[in-house]
């Protein structure tokens, strides 16, 4: 269903996907990738998306490290120990986007996708793909509307920066699908979450499903197929209400 497209940034020139462009009129939303990155399964989440009526971007948030290829896993991550084995190799990138990283590449996500989408924007985020999309709700808050937040991580600490911060200068609409037993977003931290969320006086779901960390990624031994299929449902929902569709 669609292409891969090059944006510039700040740092540099960066992949995305882009689907659902095919009609015009279409509402747009950010894909915000998880540590794996950008590959098929993205494709594949972003092409279901655009199936409800919207126009798609999943830009490849980790471009000052490489090529998208050439940083994709080359082993089955659902086969035990590849998962492990790939995350002890691709964290340190993860850690090195820090957020005056993202924060500067988000201005020329939204402008591409502004390119190709009408109305108001929807953002959804996938283990650090989740701080990136509540971040960007907080730099954008009279052009996203609506989020969506899924396994995130560390979505609330002690630093000046932390991502649940921004939750006060946005004014989207929140659904987040929390990981069961996730030692990146312990009991603590989805409850300081959701107060940060009501101290806003914004309308949300916090929620956590009975499910590991990485559900929704097929492609790795994490996968849930319930809790994929509850996410998408939320989501569907979520922009279906707030986005509204354009033609199918």
């Amino acid at each position: 269903m669609g292409r891969t497209i090059e944006i510039a940034t700040p740092a540099s020139a960066a992949e995305a996907y882009l689907t659902g462009e095919d009609v015009p009129g279409r509402p747009g939303v950010l894909l915000y990738v998880d540590a794996i990155g950008l590959r098929p399964r993205i494709a594949e989440m972003a092409d279901r998306i655009a199936s409800w009526g919207h126009v798609v971007l999943a830009p490849h948030v980790f471009h000052r490290e490489g090529r998208a290829a050439d940083l994709a896993p080359h082993a089955d991550l659902r086969v035990p120990g590849n998962r492990e084995a790939f995350f002890a190799e691709a964290m340190p990138r993860v850690h090195r986007l820090t957020p005056a990283l993202s924060d500067a590449d988000a201005p020329a996500w939204l402008a591409a996708l502004r390119e190709h989408a009408s109305g108001p924007i929807g953002v959804t985020g996938y283990c650090m793909g989740a701080r990136l999309a509540v971040r960007t709700a907080g730099l954008f808050p009279d052009e996203v509307a609506a989020v969506g937040g899924f396994h995130g991580g560390r979505l609330v600490t002690e630093d000046p920066d932390s991502p649940h911060l921004a939750l006060a200068r946005a004014r989207a609409e929140f659904v987040f699908g929390h990981a069961a037993n996730d030692a990146a977003m312990p009991p603590e931290a989805v409850s300081a979450l959701g107060e940060a969320l009501d101290a806003a006086g914004l309308r949300s779901v916090n929620e956590v499903y009975p499910a590991p960390h990485g559900y929704t990624m097929s492609d790795s031994s994490a996968y849930d197929e319930a809790a994929t299929e509850r996410h998408f449902a939320a989501l569907e929902e979520l922009f279906g209400r707030v986005l509204g569709a354009g033609a199918r």
